[in-house]
This record gives C-alpha cells, structure tokens and sequence, in this order.
C-alpha cells in the first residue's frame, strides 16, 4: 500500500504563487506514476498534471500550463505543484495521485480519475479576487 500526504495549501490573492507536496510512503516502486487531481464544488474531479517515473515527462491540463509546474524527487518520495499567476478559478482542492505500472513508455500518462488507485486526503487552494 501507498499513502499519499499533501502539504502547503492555503489562502491566496489572485496572482499569487504556492507550492503544494506530496509525501508518498509504504510499497514504493520504481515504476510509480505520480499527479495531481483538483475538485471545485460542484464540479467534477478534473486532473491537473502528471509526471513519469524518472520526472523526465511532465503534462499539464490547457488550464494550467504555463503556470502550473509538477516535478518530482525520488530521493525523497515527493512530488511538488508549485503553482504561480494563480487564479480564482484555480480554487478547490488539491489531491496527489499514484498508481503503479501502467504503459510501457514512461511518460505515457493517465487523465482519468479511475487509473489512479493512490489518492491524498487533498489539501484546500482559495484564490481571492
């Protein structure tokens, strides 16, 4: 079993910047594929970026690219979204994902909520005007 931790949300103005973590523990692989998932009320869970076994590949949702950016430190079992120009519509919470295996290629990645069978707790991002 893998458990996930999310650290570093919190209240923001508009513009701002912050950096989430994700701790992971337990049964780690070196195949585990890591990311990021937010949930606005109301809405539904909509994935926010992912990252490749080594961190070498990284994709965005066209929501956050360009201002969003996943990276990854083995080392540590940590992944990071540090997140700038934040706006209020970035509000919601935040989940870290993994999931083992998956395709051959490394940096192939997984949008669907489904292929994730690692979740956070989530961790709560408010973007004020």
């Amino acid at each position: 079993q893998v458990q996930l931790v999310e650290s570093g949300g919190g209240l923001v103005q508009a513009g701002g910047s912050l950096r989430l973590s994700c701790v992971a523990t337990g049964r780690i692989f070196s195949s585990i594929r890591l990311g990021w998932f937010r949930q606005a009320p109301g809405k539904e869970r909509e994935w926010v970026a992912a990252i490749g076994y080594s961190g070498a590949g990284v994709f965005y949702s066209d929501s956050v690219r360009g201002r969003f950016y996943i990276h990854r430190d083995n080392a540590k079992n940590t992944v990071y979204l540090q997140m700038v120009n934040l706006k209020p519509d970035d509000t919601a919470v935040y989940y870290c994902v993994a999931k083992h295996g998956g395709h051959l290629h490394e940096n192939y990645y997984y949008t669907r909520a489904d292929d994730y069978e690692y979740w956070g707790q989530g961790t709560q991002v408010t973007v004020s005007s």
